[in-house]
């Protein structure tokens, strides 16, 4: 006999569209996306993302007979992932189309993390590869090319690209120009010689890398395969064990005397790759608003089916008001990673990275929380999600690197302080006032964050009032920018039109 029965446990969130984000669809609204917001939010795509993290990616050096072969096996989800992502385009660089493909990643990402990493930078290899118009010629189409096209082989054979990208060393992290590994010119290119210490999707087919010509630190291309199919000289020493991201191989990897091609002017590496850190800073303020609206979605699913003290928990006040301001900060973020999809802009991209992807831990952590112990354990998919969350802040340039960069685009181009007040003034009094209040001339290195923090904060409420809902942009001003806030999620103030903010976010099944 059965000793108890379940009962008020919350059905499983799935067969609903993850495109149906209001947040998302005043942006981008075509049935491409509404297509792949209903895969995503399917139980059988839900399953291959938690396929592709339980069976994290595995080295094989050598094979049976002891011959150097320096592959990296993959569970079959992994793949199933990687090819829905190119298909629909998010790993392709289309001039005219970055808002369309910014809001395929943001909704496909949701499913699975990990391999939105070497989709990211595929679609961020070009506009670096168009420094050099001739390579661009033979690699852009293919990297564009809508065909996931798994293995080592010559790339010219294949009937589509990833790219990987492979910057730092042990000594230096984000320090570059530190960077020891060497490149040498040879008749038909170059050939490096050097250790990396993080080479992200190291079975991809092509890299961008850095090292030091004899012209000083320089962007190279690097492909896996030589032409004649012979392996390029190119070695991964071990697979790091990541606190999240366990879908994606990241490795620490041996050039020894591999051939290369040079992108760009010697000396020029940093300027050369600059434009495929900033697509791929854009990436990261997109995979953090994904990750808070997954967090939102599953937190506000659960309150809507948990009952607790005789009420489902979204009619608590309590509730009510940690699950609007999870709600209000997923907005901003979303609204915000679209609009710079749309708009680029060099300013208002840096500032946004660095606040965006400091607030996925702590959103990812009170989302986790709302479920409570449930929450807690690995079956609800929020330990993941909490462990991918602080990612974003790291990748291409860790906190005070981002602040820092603010200062930095300030100083030399100062044209783009004036693009920034240009888009949040006049917009609302709340807004002009903590415009006022800003002291942008002659910036102190230890107040960067400070600074950083108060523009992203005047950018996404700005942006809230010009394209968001009202209830939600005045909840952001009112709290984030007028005072009225605690520091942690649910210290709205009362006055909050909590009932519209809350609609927003409960998923419809």
């Amino acid at each position: 006999m059965a000793t108890h029965e379940v009962t008020n446990q919350v059905p499983p969130l799935s067969g609903h569209d993850v495109a149906d984000d209001p947040a998302l669809l005043g942006w981008v609204d075509d049935a491409e996306l509404h297509s792949l917001g209903r895969l995503a939010g399917s139980e059988e795509w839900q399953e291959r993302g938690r396929l592709a993290n339980t069976y994290p990616p595995v080295l094989r050096t050598h094979d049976r007979y002891g011959n150097r072969i320096d592959e990296v096996e993959f569970h079959p989800a992994w793949h199933e992932l990687m090819n829905v992502a190119v298909s629909h385009g998010l790993h392709a660089y289309v001039d005219g189309g970055h808002l369309e493909r910014a809001a395929r990643f943001y909704v496909w990402s949701q499913v699975e993390a990990g391999h939105g990493c070497p989709i990211s930078m595929t679609y961020a290899a070009v506009p670096a590869l168009r420094v050099e118009p001739e390579l661009a010629e033979v690699y852009e189409p293919l990297l564009t090319m809508r065909d996931y096209d798994f293995g080592l082989k010559a790339p010219l054979t294949k009937r589509g690209l990833i790219a990987g990208m492979s910057m730092t060393e042990k000594q230096g992290g984000s320090d570059v120009r530190a960077n020891t590994t060497v490149a040498r010119p040879v008749d038909d290119g170059y050939v490096l010689t050097g250790h990396k210490w993080f080479t992200s999707a190291p079975m991809s087919d092509v890299f961008l890398t850095l090292a030091q010509a004899p012209g000083g630190l320089t962007c190279f291309l690097v492909p896996r395969v030589l032409p004649d199919g012979t392996r390029n000289r190119f070695f991964l020493q071990r697979l790091k064990d990541k606190l999240g991201n366990k879908s994606n191989a990241s490795a620490e990897i041996e050039y020894d005397e591999a051939f290369a091609h040079r992108v760009g002017e010697e000396g020029r590496g940093v300027r050369t790759i600059i434009e495929m850190v900033n697509m791929t800073r854009l990436d990261c303020v997109l995979g953090s608003a994904a990750g808070m609206r997954a967090g939102l979605r599953q937190a506000a699913h659960h309150a809507a089916h948990r009952k607790a003290f005789g009420k489902y928990l979204i009619d608590q006040p309590a509730m009510r008001n940690v699950l609007a301001d999870l709600a209000v900060e997923s907005e901003a973020a979303t609204t915000t990673a679209m609009w710079l999809a749309q708009h680029r802009p060099r300013l208002g991209l840096a500032v946004t990275k660095y606040w965006v992807c400091k607030r996925g831990p702590v959103h990812a952590a009170e989302a986790l929380e709302c479920l409570g112990g449930n929450g807690y354990i690995e079956d609800s998919g929020m330990p993941r999600l909490f462990r991918e969350s602080p990612l974003m802040s790291i990748w291409e340039g860790s906190g005070n690197v981002a602040a820092l960069d603010v200062l930095r685009a300030m100083h030399k181009e100062p044209q783009t302080v004036q693009e920034f007040y240009e888009t949040v003034s006049g917009v609302d009094p709340r807004i002009d006032k903590a415009i006022n209040e800003l002291a942008l001339s002659d910036v102190d290195e230890s107040q960067a964050r400070r600074i950083v923090e108060r523009m992203a904060l005047i950018l996404q409420g700005a942006l809230l009032v010009k394209h968001g809902h009202p209830a939600v942009a005045d909840a952001f001003l009112g709290s984030r920018l007028g005072g009225d806030w605690g520091v942690a999620f649910g210290t709205l103030p009362k006055t909050t039109d909590f009932a519209s903010i809350i609609d927003r976010a409960v998923p419809k099944l």
